[in-house]
């Protein structure tokens, strides 16, 4: 299982402890992501220099935030403008990423490590809404896809905010918020999109709005929430909540999309499902495979029980049935290293219960096991 960080304090301390605690995780993120922007044709210093723009977004939008990205950067000896590159990385990355490399990456690379840089598709996920589902309460699950490498990386936050408000996020170390749930039971699940806008004007960093929308009450309220800010890049934030609601909030430069759940469940991959941004979706790369892993999550929700509970859910996000391009994916050793997507890990949340269930590598090769919430010790 992935460490397990609790967080509490002021926003500069919390950070600190993640820092300190996950300081070689914050490490491997930073090998990871100075290899992955070079071979898209950035050198760590411009990364760096691109990240620093969320600098002052970020501080507009969330001061605390700022402040705990600040503490995080001091735990783990790292300038602060490194760590601002983990959080914006979405939108740092070019929306031709993952296809052809940059043709001096490797060059790039090889100056990384001789400044001292460490070295070295994305999802499918799933909200059930009560009427379908066998527990009675709302579920949303995910299959994170991502580089392999970066498995090392992660870390479980129980985060105590200083307003007494508490979430638990699968996140990469170093960044503030991913895939989570808080004490309201209202959760969230990341896939990444790609328009032709994203990276050129800084906005919210995607995996910044995660962590402020692990404050909010439930779906409608992520919407109110999400919908008077500008973004940087393209992402799509599924959310659910305890009540039963659930929507796909599509972001991009051009705005907020909403996709309302139409029936008991709502399923989400890697490309614009509202109408009105689909021709802002830039082409995506064949291996990212979203169309027909879109469609198999549909047709296996179909085949399943009525009523789904955790273990149909788990069947779901273990089916291997495109080979490297199936919903539990493994690596496509054909592809560049730095192109070589997979299920990094595999999350299924019981948001009523505050209950994560967390498997820790390409789900159809291990277990899954609860992680709580409530497990946050009181100071």
């Amino acid at each position: 299982m992935f460490p397990i960080i609790d967080l509490a304090g002021g926003a500069f301390e919390r950070g600190r402890i993640h820092g300190a605690q996950a300081r070689a995780r914050v490490e491997r993120s930073i090998a990871t992501y100075a290899r992955l922007f070079a071979f898209c044709g950035i050198d760590w210093r411009g990364a760096q220099a691109l990240g620093a723009r969320y600098r002052d977004p970020i501080d507009a939008f969330d001061a605390e935030l700022l402040a705990e990205i600040e503490g995080i950067a001091a735990g783990a000896g790292r300038h602060v403008n490194e760590i601002l590159a983990l959080n914006a990385r979405t939108e740092i990355l070019p929306p031709t990423y993952p296809g052809e490399p940059h043709p001096d990456w490797q060059g790039i690379a090889a100056a990384n490590v001789a400044a001292g840089v460490p070295d070295w598709g994305e999802c499918t996920a799933i909200a059930v809404r009560p009427a379908a589902s066998a527990t009675g309460g709302t579920l949303l699950a995910q299959n994170w896809d991502w580089l392999g490498a970066q498995r090392g990386a992660l870390v479980l936050a129980r985060v105590r905010a200083s307003d007494g408000s508490h979430c638990l996020t699968l996140t990469e170390a170093g960044m503030l918020a991913k895939i989570g749930l808080n004490e309201h039971g209202f959760g969230v699940c990341l896939n990444i999109l790609r328009s032709e806008h994203d990276g050129k004007q800084p906005g919210v960093p995607v995996h910044v709005l995660l962590r402020a929308l692990l404050k909010r009450s439930g779906v409608k309220d992520a919407i109110a929430f999400a919908s008077t800010l500008s973004f940087g890049g393209s992402s799509n934030i599924l959310c659910a909540d305890a009540a039963g609601d659930a929507a796909a909030l599509e972001l991009a430069p051009s705005g907020l999309y909403v996709v309302p759940a139409a029936g008991g469940t709502l399923c989400h991959t890697n490309h614009f499902l509202a109408p009105a941004a689909q021709s802002r979706g830039a082409t995506l790369a064949p291996s990212l495979s979203s169309i027909p892993r879109l469609e198999r999550a549909h047709a296996l929700v179909g085949a399943l029980p009525a009523k789904l509970g955790v273990a149909d859910l788990q069947r779901m996000l273990r089916d291997e049935a495109d080979g490297y391009r199936a919903i539990s994916r493994e690596p496509d050793p054909a592809l560049p290293e730095e192109a070589r997507i997979e299920s990094v890990a595999s999350v299924i949340m019981e948001l009523a219960a505050g209950v994560m269930h967390v498997a820790p590598d390409v789900p159809s090769r291990t277990a899954y096991a609860p992680v709580r919430l409530r497990a946050l010790a009181v100071a």
